[in-house]
């Protein structure tokens, strides 16, 4: 075996790029933590206002803990209700050719969360670190922010470290409005998104799974806001080939069309010497209203993950930043572990796989976890000043 060829396996073509979509999503988590420590995110007065999330039940501190239970669970089915009709909605759009009805809504969902949001909780950082500014000045920066914001993710000529710091900023911001659910209600909501999104991808029937299927059978990639960490430039790595290879064999009608381009055939034979090796698996991308969810590849070849992600990760860790910091790592820790159980499941199944379900449930079991069973044990040693 010549030792200059390099191994073909998933975790080795996909390491580095995997490791371009770790560090956005941690510095998402990151700078919510930050904005809820600095902001002092009460829940309690959630009932101040009304989203989707909190139309069919508003939590009350007199109410009994079964009581809350019960309606965060009405809520969350709401929830997703909405979120399963507008996803349908998306697919016929998509399937009647709609791209550019959906590009100008993904724009209008920019503008709306960096001007609305964004500006809403840059009042807050003024208000807490007593900035002196005035009006107009105010006004005339937010309205430049929100604008270079809306091209970033509008328009295609955008140098692509721009849209990639604007995706990042806009999963902040909403996944900041979101830790400002009642507690009951976001930890239902994490865990009915999540089996939501398990039975939306593996269902034959699931909205995401038919999004997926069609902008693959039209080799596109789906409207919608999602982070890309472009591919790792290497004369000796064929791994980007494969899988645009792959996409284009997904279905027999592109199989067709590979089979028949000597192109794409020959540029993968100088890399790897066989055909058999052009079947690298991945994670397809999974669609969900202005929130893309999943983390998957575009048709250029590139590794792809959707603001879906980015925000449920974020408000998990949002939500244990309101209880303490030990339980923030631990539900770090637990949503990167999942997407490394993600990816081998990945490997091993070579089929579509969500990738927010593990992560979620993983969080959400060590945040129980480590607040009903790790607190108390570090207490209770360092009141008795026991040292390990």
């Amino acid at each position: 075996m010549d030792q200059n060829q390099r191994p073909t396996g998933i975790l080795h073509s996909l390491g580095e790029e995997i490791i371009r979509i770790i560090t956005p999503v941690s510095i998402c988590m990151l700078l919510v933590v930050i904005l809820v420590s600095i902001l002092d995110v009460d829940s309690s007065d959630s009932s101040s206002f009304t989203t989707i999330a909190t139309m069919a039940y508003t939590e009350s501190t007199s109410d009994t803990e079964w009581d809350k239970f019960k309606g965060a669970l009405l809520n969350s089915l709401v929830f997703v209700a909405v979120v399963t009709v507008v996803t349908f909605l998306l697919v016929l759009l998509f399937y009647f050719g709609c791209t550019k009805f959906l590009k100008y809504y993904m724009g209008f969902s920019a503008f709306l969360v960096l001007g609305f949001m964004g500006g809403e909780i840059a009042l807050f950082l003024i208000q807490v670190f007593h900035i002196a500014i005035d009006c107009f000045t105010y006004v005339f920066l937010l309205f430049n922010f929100t604008i270079v914001g809306v091209l970033a993710v509008f328009m295609s000529k955008i140098p692509i470290f721009l849209t990639q710091s604007y995706m990042v900023i806009i999963g902040v911001l909403t996944a900041y409005w979101f830790t400002m659910l009642p507690e009951w209600t976001t930890w239902v909501l994490l865990v009915a998104m999540s089996l939501y999104d398990l039975a939306a991808v593996l269902l034959p029937v699931g909205p995401l799974r038919l999004l997926v299927e069609l902008a693959i059978s039209r080799d596109e990639d789906i409207p919608a806001l999602v982070y890309e960490a472009r591919p790792i430039i290497d004369p000796g790595n064929t791994s980007i080939v494969q899988r645009r290879v792959w996409r284009e064999t997904a279905n027999p009608e592109s199989q067709t069309v590979s089979s028949q381009n000597p192109t794409t055939i020959s540029n993968a034979e100088m890399g790897q010497g066989q055909v058999s090796e052009l079947t690298a698996p991945l994670i397809e991308p999974l669609g969900e209203n202005m929130a893309h969810e999943g983390i998957g590849l575009g048709s250029s070849g590139a590794i792809k993950l959707g603001l879906g992600d980015f925000i449920f990760y974020s408000v998990l860790v949002g939500r244990a930043a309101m209880y303490d910091f030990m339980t923030v790592y631990a539900c770090y820790l637990a949503i990167v572990a999942g997407l490394g159980i993600t990816l081998i499941l990945l490997a091993l199944y070579q089929k579509a796989l969500p990738a927010l379900p593990v992560s979620v449930l993983l969080g959400v079991l060590f945040y129980v976890l480590t607040r009903v069973f790790l607190e108390e044990f570090v207490v209770e040693c360092s009141s008795n000043l026991l040292m390990f």
